[in-house]
């Protein structure tokens, strides 16, 4: 699986005063969109920090190219970019309901180890899930 598509409904919170989504609320869709995405590969953050390893964001960009309001529901597609080795890539679309691309980004993550402190090499089980995957 190197794609996977999730839905959002966008909350009235979640926009400023005439509707139109916050810039700041993509980095907090792009992760739910990474979130579920290592989800249906059967693996938690909360799993991989009780195993000791963090995976902190170290770059992110996001290009704006329309905008959501609320009660739009956008698809957050998020795919990983290339087999990971000490960092880990993701490309994102966000889609709004007429299947236009309203925002495209980018987030790199490293493998730390939470004993050391220090950079680490991608878990085995994690390589060996995305093993089958071409890119």
């Amino acid at each position: 699986m190197r794609s996977h598509e999730i839905k959002v409904r966008i909350r009235y919170a979640e926009t400023d005063q005439m509707g139109v989504v916050y810039h700041g609320n993509y980095v907090q869709f792009i992760e739910m969109g990474r979130t579920e995405w290592l989800r249906a590969l059967g693996i938690s953050y909360k799993q991989m920090e009780e195993a000791g390893v963090m995976l902190p964001v170290i770059s992110i960009t996001i290009n704006y190219k329309k905008s959501a309001y609320y009660d739009d529901v956008l698809t957050i597609k998020t795919t990983l970019k290339k087999l990971p080795s000490v960092k880990i890539e993701f490309e994102y679309e966000i889609l709004n309901e007429s299947k236009e691309i309203i925002t495209v980004g980018n987030t790199v993550l490293a493998f730390i180890n939470m004993k050391t402190g220090r950079p680490m090499k991608c878990p085995a089980h994690l390589i060996e899930k995305l093993s089958t995957i071409d890119f």
